[in-house]
């Protein structure tokens, strides 16, 4: 037996073993399910994620992007259980991003389409991912592909969260293929909304709003009220990650309430300590902020990932920052954080940094450089303690959190 029969032997039985389900009249969810992946280009996915692709029945058979490339066998196999993936006329890259085109060379090697068709931008992207793949036709801004039976309309959606995204709308359907909007990584055996326990749709929903799409949020409130000028009547959500929406639609509300961005009377205090003195300064200066009035979250950076702290900010009105000093910078894991948030372009933070220090003490102006950079709005001066804090530099972390409380307050008024 030969290598290459071996192989696509052992790909026909893998392919036994995954079914399609269906999530509307003409519409069926051919994608994959990735239980172990733990980091996904910067957060921790720790309920893993699902790369949905879409099969759509029509006259014209089409398929909705295709899926990261180590699930290719789940993807032909979940096609195969509806209809022989040769069969298939006409291939859609919603977003050139490579958890959704990672199998496209092979698929269109295997289908070979009529036609394969993306964004403008995305037929460059494609072309700079994969630079023997040619042959990508774009797709105008608004314009609509004739299915034969069924018509597929398409709006881009740059920057989000890529220059190349565009979401598609089956009109007989009423179903939005939102790509990576409206989505979230969470893998489960469940394909729909629905059938998920609401408070862990709502926390892997804001997780990957706030790591991913946060700095797009202007974006994201035009793009609801575009749907809902064009008069855009939808039944059914299918986004790239997560489960299939066919009822409730409670991640629009969620969607344009976090492009707001408005604070609450929360705030974060992140911190990574070496002896412990920046850990009671951080202890102090959550109670002050208690005694203020507001809601506390205390990270610690030796246990609590970047991509919590971003998500436990966006709906915070408050950001703490505390470092001892180690080689004349402020910890690597504090560093990182600060890194990670600006990026992500949180607005409407008051705060301060705080830290100990032995003999150099450079960490505390680098945290205030830092958050200036961001654009935050400091309160009062920084609190910096020699070695161990005494009873005095206590009172003033405490009076420190009580102060950013009012400030938050203040703004919210």
């Amino acid at each position: 037996m030969s290598t290459a029969y071996g192989k696509d032997r052992l790909r026909e039985v893998k392919a036994k073993h995954f079914e399609a389900v269906r999530v509307s009249e003409h519409v069926y969810w051919v994608g994959a399910i990735d239980w172990g992946i733990r980091n996904f280009h910067g957060y921790t996915t720790s309920r893993g994620t699902t790369y949905n692709a879409f099969l759509i029945l029509a006259d014209k058979v089409t398929l909705i992007d295709t899926v990261k490339a180590p699930f290719l066998d789940e993807l032909l196999g979940r096609i195969r259980s509806v209809i022989d993936p040769e069969k298939i006329d006409y291939v859609v890259s919603n977003h050139s991003e490579m958890d959704h085109t990672g199998c496209l060379p092979e698929v269109l090697a295997m289908v070979k389409p009529e036609h394969v068709f993306a964004s403008e931008m995305g037929v460059k992207a494609i072309g700079r991912h994969f630079h023997e793949l040619d042959g990508i036709e774009a797709v105008e801004n608004g314009g609509s592909l004739s299915l034969g039976n069924l018509s597929l309309r398409f709006w881009e959606t740059r920057m989000l969260h890529w220059p190349d995204s565009i979401i598609g709308y089956l009109v007989k359907d009423k179903l939005l293929f939102s790509q990576d909007g409206f989505g979230m990584h969470l893998a489960s055996s469940e394909r729909f909304a629905d059938e998920i326990e609401p408070s862990i749709l709502k926390q892997e929903t804001a997780k990957y709003y706030a790591n991913i799409l946060l700095p797009y949020s202007t974006l994201v409130t035009r793009l609801l009220a575009t749907v809902k000028e064009l008069g855009i009547d939808i039944k059914v959500l299918a986004p790239d990650h997560g489960p299939v929406w066919r009822k409730g639609f409670d991640i629009l509300g969620w969607y344009a309430g976090w492009a707001e961005q408005k604070p609450t009377m929360k705030a974060v205090v992140a911190f990574d300590t070496m002896w412990h003195s920046t850990e009671l300064m951080a202890r102090a200066i959550s109670q002050g902020l208690v005694e203020g009035g507001a809601t506390v979250k205390v990270m610690p950076l030796g246990s609590s990932d970047r991509s919590d702290v971003v998500t436990e900010l966006l709906d915070a009105g408050g950001l703490l920052v505390g470092s001892p000093t180690l080689n004349n910078n402020m910890l690597p894991t504090v560093a990182d954080l600060l890194c990670y948030i600006r990026g992500l372009k949180p607005q409407n933070l008051v705060g301060q940094a705080f830290g100990s220090y032995g003999w150099s003490g450079e960490s505390v102006n680098q945290l205030v450089k830092e958050m200036e950079k961001m654009k935050m709005e400091l309160v009062d001066e920084p609190v910096k303690v020699n070695y161990v804090p005494d009873e005095a530099a206590l009172l003033r972390c405490r009076a420190l959190g009580r102060q950013v409380a009012e400030k938050i307050a203040e703004e919210l008024r």
